[in-house]
């Protein structure tokens, strides 16, 4: 990704957690006798460790498919197998963030999620690694709902010499979106990020909301006349929390079916043993994860890179 530059040893340490998690797959298999009641047991362990019951299924199907047609014949073939198939599990898609067409206005990313998921934290670290590649960032507090939302999100951009776009407690978000569109066109700002209100998954007008701060911008920055480029939101990522698990899956059908989420940020990934939820969202969402959070500081974030990601998930050593 070109905003962000992944450092394989901090993913490794960030995701300690869950590698100890995913040891238990390990010890399930090695120095063992491949046979249907073990292949059992391997997709228990795997739906413990958040794989999911449909991506646990489907590759512990895989497992035993090649058990059948001779091709692996013990635990170890079968934990090599797995790692394989992990590997390969990403198709080719695009993981970077999606910007603004030249001449077309600031970069604008609308980021959403429930309360808690580490939203303004998520923000603050996007903010801080567009600022250390020498673009203006621009912030807006569009949860008018919260004082405490809006004081984390001033202290944030105070820390990393960033305005922030405010407006009336209990005012309208939507509006507190369209004076930020409106103050980053007229200075010239290179990025826009629009922080909104938690709203838990099941609260259908806060999601109408949402849909309705999507609206404005789309209205302010829209697509070039005659052009496939894509308009305002530019990106709209939805912050999952990765320490919940399997409940981010459907937080994020939920939001999925009320904006047009492009990319999550796994945030808290550092903090859990359930990372293998990104397995679930590669098998049951179909949004590319594009950014992890594995840390506190705004320096702790990475782009999702599946390669690497495995690699440090299945790593041997503690």
């Amino acid at each position: 990704m070109a905003f962000f530059r992944a450092v394989f040893d901090k993913l490794k340490q960030g995701l300690t957690k869950t590698r100890q998690s995913v040891a238990v797959l390990r010890n399930v298999l090695l120095g063992r006798t491949l046979s249907a009641e073990l292949l059992d047991e391997l997709q228990t362990r795997m739906i413990q460790a958040d794989f999911g019951l449909p991506a646990s299924r489907a590759l512990v199907e895989k497992i035993r498919q090649a058990w059948k047609e001779d091709k692996i014949h013990s635990g170890d073939d079968a934990w090599a197998f797995l790692k394989s198939l992990l590997m390969s599990y990403w198709p080719p898609e695009d993981r970077e963030l999606h910007t603004a067409p030249s001449g077309g206005g600031p970069t604008v990313i609308l980021v959403a999620g429930i309360n808690g998921a580490g939203k303004t934290t998520s923000i603050a670290k996007i903010a801080k690694t567009f600022r250390d590649q020498g673009k203006s960032v621009m912030l807006a507090a569009a949860d008018t709902f919260r004082a405490a939302a809006v004081e984390q999100l001033q202290i944030w951009s105070d820390r990393l010499g960033v305005e922030v776009i405010k407006g009336k407690q209990g005012g309208d978000p939507a509006a507190v979106a369209f004076d930020a569109c409106q103050a980053a066109a007229n200075r010239g700002v290179d990025v826009l990020i629009i922080d909104t209100a938690g709203r838990l998954h099941t609260q259908t007008h806060l999601m109408r909301q949402l849909v309705k701060i999507r609206d404005v911008v789309r209205k302010k920055f829209p697509s070039p006349e005659g052009s496939a480029e894509r308009g305002a939101p530019h990106e709209v990522l939805l912050v999952l929390d990765a320490t919940i698990g399997q409940n981010a899956i459907e937080q994020a059908k939920a939001f999925m079916a009320a904006i047009e989420v492009t990319g999550i940020f796994l945030a808290k990934l550092d903090g859990t043993a359930k990372g293998g939820v990104v397995v679930a969202i590669r098998q049951e969402l179909g949004i590319p994860v594009k950014l992890i959070g594995v840390g506190e500081t705004p320096q702790d974030v990475q782009p999702f890179d599946p390669a690497s990601f495995v690699e440090a998930l299945l790593a041997d050593e503690a």
